[in-house]
């Protein structure tokens, strides 16, 4: 940015804190890419990047009225935020992949019950059935979350979609697969 439009900086930062969407708007789109840049080589990631700079974005946001600069830029403010959401993206992504570990142990039987498995076939055989009639995203988030045991946020990583999409999706899944199930016992 020119010594110019960094000047103007301090006026929109005073125009967005008091409400201004247009001043906001502005500031975003004169810093999104560097905090982008700055994300993705936190994270790793594109997916995560994205959720980070709108994580960035939506806290400053909420900030902005509070804020003095300091300087004539926004933009350290921004990096600031950045690394903190960044950081909490990254303890999420662990916590996630722990989960999913913890959860895999925990789902290994001691002893194996014949009739049991032969519920389990016949329950497995009704599912495939109705799998079919979901639409190939939520059969893809059903077998990664449902059947892999895969955490929310990594089968958002692997699909390429928001962790809300994945929560969302399954839970939807779900609910039809239970109905589905009722109505056929």
């Amino acid at each position: 940015m020119t010594q110019t439009e960094q000047a103007t900086d301090a006026a929109l930062v005073r125009a967005a804190a008091a409400g201004s969407e247009l001043a906001f708007r502005r500031l975003y789109h004169a810093y999104v890419r560097p905090v982008y840049w700055l994300a993705h080589g936190l994270v790793g990631t594109a997916s995560d990047a994205e959720d980070v700079v709108q994580e960035t974005f939506t806290v400053a946001w909420r900030k902005m009225r509070g804020l003095e600069l300091e300087s004539d830029s926004l933009l350290p403010w921004l990096v600031t935020i950045c690394r903190f959401q960044a950081a909490n993206r990254i303890r999420g992504l662990r916590r996630d992949r722990e989960h999913t570990t913890a959860a895999a142990d925990e789902s290994v039987p001691d002893t194996v019950d014949v009739e049991q498995q032969v519920i389990t076939a016949d329950l497995a055989e009704r599912i495939a059935r109705e799998l079919d009639a979901l639409t190939p995203l939520d059969r893809e988030i059903f077998r990664l979350c449902a059947a892999e045991g895969y955490a929310y946020e990594a089968a958002a990583t692997e699909l390429g979609v928001s962790h809300g999409v994945v929560r969302n999706r399954l839970s939807r899944a779900r609910t039809h697969m239970r109905s589905a199930l009722r109505e056929e016992s």
